[in-house]
């Protein structure tokens, strides 16, 4: 914990113990403000987390070590609100990341329909420019249009967005199963999931065994998935983190 953070709650704490209303809840409300801040601004891991714990632990002590007999109570408050802070401070941060992968959506989307806008209007442009051509003429650029709009690089770049707007479901999902409210809130995810692995799905006679297992791995994941949700079963977090790692394998193999 940055020392700022520590002479807070050991202001706070003083603040409310000089005017006599240091209580069990008062405790709580402060270690645990004291807490989710720290955590929110973190960008480490899990041993920095438990740093900040523990220092906002031991500032508590440090005011409340003559409480005497009512010092059992203060702890057991301070470490309930320092639980909820790290839990707290984690949602924050996890809301802000889903949002951020919210955007990136928004901004696949926008770009996927500029590209695709513009290869119509570049392939339009051509198909009128034949207009006034003989018609043999006119039915060679249709006929070599639509070849282009049916073209790999076309079907590629489709399939390209596809696969990451599923691989983006899948993380929504993760996020959604490890900080939502309830396991309604991750069925969303999983089933746009689902439908946008179909579109990114490869020919099955175009691969070789190893992708066609991979292939069955994430199929069997999100069957998985679909079933411990409407189960509201608590593996889903464990699988929802294994399809999350077998859509990624797929997809770029």
């Amino acid at each position: 914990m940055a020392d700022s953070n520590r002479e807070k709650i050991i202001a706070d704490l003083q603040k409310v113990k000089e005017e006599g209303q240091l209580r069990s809840q008062r405790i709580r409300e402060i270690v645990q403000s004291s807490v989710e801040q720290a955590v929110s601004e973190l960008k480490e891991g899990q041993k920095e987390i438990r740093s900040v714990v523990k220092d906002s632990l031991g500032a508590t002590l440090e005011v409340l070590q003559d409480r005497g007999g009512e010092i059992k109570d203060d702890i057991s408050a301070a470490i309930a609100g320092a639980v909820e802070g790290v839990s707290r401070g984690k949602r924050r941060a996890i809301a802000e990341t889903s949002s951020q992968i919210q955007q990136l959506q928004n901004q696949l989307e926008v770009e996927e329909a500029e590209v695709s806008q513009e290869i119509d209007g570049v392939l339009e442009d051509i198909e009128q420019t034949s207009q006034d051509r003989p018609e043999q003429v006119k039915e060679a650029v249709a006929s070599a249009v639509q070849t282009a709009k049916d073209s790999e690089e076309v079907a590629l770049m489709q399939k390209r967005y596809a696969q990451l707007k599923t691989q983006l479901s899948v993380l929504q999902a993760n996020l959604a199963s490890r900080y939502g409210e309830n396991f309604e809130g991750v069925k969303p995810y999983i089933d746009e999931a689902k439908a946008w692995y179909e579109k990114a799905k490869e020919d099955p006679e175009g691969t070789n065994e190893k992708v066609a297992q991979k292939r069955r791995d994430v199929e069997q994941k999100l069957g998985e998935a679909g079933s411990a949700i409407a189960q509201k079963e608590q593996k889903v977090k464990r699988v929802l983190k294994e399809l999350w790692h077998s859509v990624t394998e797929l997809f770029q193999s």
